[in-house]
């Protein structure tokens, strides 16, 4: 938010925007193009990738028009106080949206798998154990290995928890008034991310290539792809609002007071640090 807020008006209503309907456009192409490259079909790559390209490109209009109001001295502070109240909605939406994963896999692991195993289904399938990570009651996927908490993961817990310690640090540093340390300690926290990305990438690879876990490799396959996939898409956009926002600091914006973009995106980026703790206990260590 901009120091000038003073005198900006009671509320600020913006006119009609067109990046709503293209972000939509934007992720209908990324997911066609992602579904597309799961099922084996050669234009899903390329679809993919325009679609990530647009969405990058309606982000950084979007965000510039939104920075460029907020510069203009157009927002007061009972929009400062909806935009908090719209971030909290939000962060609580994806805390629901987890929470159905979580869910999930509760479920199968807790309920459906003994239930498959009970005396009552020992006529089906005599030889199923329950136990979690198999291959399934019939017996038709393909053997696989599962995941264990070392090393990787382990290494990746220690970097998000440090990158949420760097990015308090910067906050204390906005508040203080040290420009210059703020940007440091963001840009370690940007770069810590990157590198959970990147062992992330290298974990699956291994999954797929040493271990033979894939989505097709029934509930535990899916689950295990489904939360920690979805986990690493909310790093990575977290990571996006990060720069976004280092972007910023380098650009003077932001005073002590009136700083709310820094603080939504390290509220979002606390938030990944708490779901990959529970990720961290229950996928890899229960």
């Amino acid at each position: 938010m901009s120091s000038s807020n003073a005198k900006a008006p009671y509320y600020f209503v913006p006119g009609p925007s067109q990046w709503p309907v293209l972000a939509g456009f934007s992720l209908l192409v990324t997911m066609f193009g992602a579904s597309a490259w799961v099922n084996g079909l050669g234009w899903g790559p390329y679809a993919n990738g325009i679609g990530i390209f647009l969405t990058l490109v309606v982000l950084y209009n979007w965000f510039g028009d939104a920075i460029a109001e907020s510069e203009g001295g157009k927002y007061s502070e009972r929009i400062d106080t909806s935009f908090r109240w719209s971030m909290s909605w939000f962060i609580f939406s994806e805390v629901m949206f987890f929470g159905a994963f979580f869910g999930a896999l509760f479920y199968a692991r807790s309920i459906s798998m003994p239930w498959l195993s009970d005396l009552d289904h020992k006529v089906l399938w005599p030889n199923f154990s329950g136990q979690w990570g198999n291959t399934g009651p019939a017996g038709t996927i393909e053997a696989f290995k599962t995941m264990t908490p070392f090393p990787i993961p382990t290494i990746n817990t220690a970097l998000l928890l440090t990158s949420g310690v760097t990015l308090t640090i910067a906050h204390h540093a906005l508040r203080a008034g040290h420009r210059s340390q703020t940007a440091f300690w963001l840009f370690a926290t940007i770069l810590l991310g990157a590198t959970f990305m990147g062992c992330q990438a290298y974990e699956y690879i291994e999954a797929y290539h040493d271990l033979n876990l894939k989505l097709t490799s029934g509930i535990y396959g899916s689950t295990f792809f489904m939360l920690t996939g979805f986990h690493g898409f909310h790093v990575t956009m977290g990571a996006i609002m990060l720069s976004v926002v280092l972007f910023r600091v380098m650009k003077g914006h932001f005073t002590p007071e009136q700083h709310f973009a820094f603080e939504g995106a390290a509220w979002y980026w606390h938030f990944v640090d708490v779901v990959w703790l529970g990720l961290y206990v229950v996928v890899y260590w229960l």
